[in-house]
């Protein structure tokens, strides 16, 4: 079953607006008015490839000759203003969608574009998620699933570029993808990267692991250079320093974690060690310091997934 964490996630936390958003029982007419006064605006970050902020996951994406792509969708009332976004930057009306996971604020306008011909990517734990829903997101529609899925990865040649999509197991959840730009040098992160907005958020009861966070960021830094912008799932626009950053204070709270869980520690106990205390300086932060260190914890007593299972 879900953690509260986890059925509220997709509507609380938010990139670029300090809009509160209602839990996912409000009415659609109720949730619209709320998201009324958020703006999608659009950061070109290299020729054919931008980044737009609005409420929910930061999305990508990458325009030109042969079709536009979008990587992530934010929720559903906000997909009239994304297509606006993207007309502004005289690209044309969307014809990919990427999934970078399967949560509401990366998926809600799935429908939306799905039933105007949008061809959705994604990998095989995200379709399965979507169509299964749990105890707080109803099974998705067919028009809001994935059509074309992979387990490990895929490659996009569209716009100039090598668009190259792959799975990252088992992290934020067990379906993340990154997404990288070959020529345009940029990276899309998904949630397996906060950028100083809030501590990670790991969602266990979709498969998330700590050691998969971890694992993760590591590879992402073995791709970029000094020159790489890395789109994180929320926050602003990143660089591999940046990065560095966040790999490390991962590595020291699950390293203090794991040290002190062999010692015996309990849970509670590891928490007021406070080992997240240095970077969980955002007052207004979704996970704060107990949250992200329980997440951790409960992490680091599984054992480790040998073998995604394979479709």
């Amino acid at each position: 079953m879900p953690s509260p964490i986890s059925r509220t996630f997709a509507a609380l936390l938010l990139a670029a607006s300090p809009l509160a958003l209602s839990a996912c029982s409000e009415s659609n007419a109720q949730e619209s008015d709320r998201f009324a006064a958020v703006e999608v605006k659009a950061e070109p970050l290299a020729d054919g490839v931008a980044v737009l902020f609005g409420a929910g996951g930061n999305i990508g994406l990458s325009y030109g000759p042969d079709g536009t792509v979008l990587i992530d969708d934010q929720f559903a009332p906000l997909t009239d203003k994304i297509q606006g976004a993207v007309k502004d930057l005289g690209a044309d009306p969307v014809k990919y969608l990427i999934n970078t996971h399967w949560h509401g604020d990366h998926t809600g306008g799935n429908e939306n574009l799905g039933q105007t011909g949008v061809l959705i990517m994604a990998q095989d734990h995200v379709r399965d998620r979507l169509i299964k829903g749990n105890d707080s997101t109803p099974p998705a529609p067919p028009a809001a699933l994935p059509v074309v899925t992979y387990h490990d990865g895929i490659k996009l040649h569209l716009n100039g570029d090598e668009i190259r999509v792959q799975h990252m197991k088992h992290a934020h959840t067990d379906g993340d993808s990154i997404v990288f730009w070959q020529n345009a040098n940029v990276v899309h992160m998904g949630d397996l990267f906060f950028n100083k907005v809030t501590l990670p958020f790991i969602d266990l009861s979709s498969g998330g692991n700590a050691r998969g966070m971890l694992a993760a960021a590591d590879k992402v830094l073995a791709m970029v250079d000094d020159d790489t912008k890395i789109i994180p799932g929320h926050g602003p626009m990143a660089n591999k320093a940046d990065l560095i950053a966040y790999r490390d204070m991962l590595k020291s709270v699950i390293g203090t974690v794991e040290k002190a869980q062999g010692e015996g520690k309990s849970l509670a106990q590891i928490q007021a060690m406070k080992p997240a205390a240095q970077w969980d300086v955002n007052p207004d932060a979704f996970i704060k310091g107990d949250a992200f260190v329980e997440a951790v914890y409960k992490s680091l007593q599984k054992p480790g997934h040998a073998e995604d299972h394979a479709h």
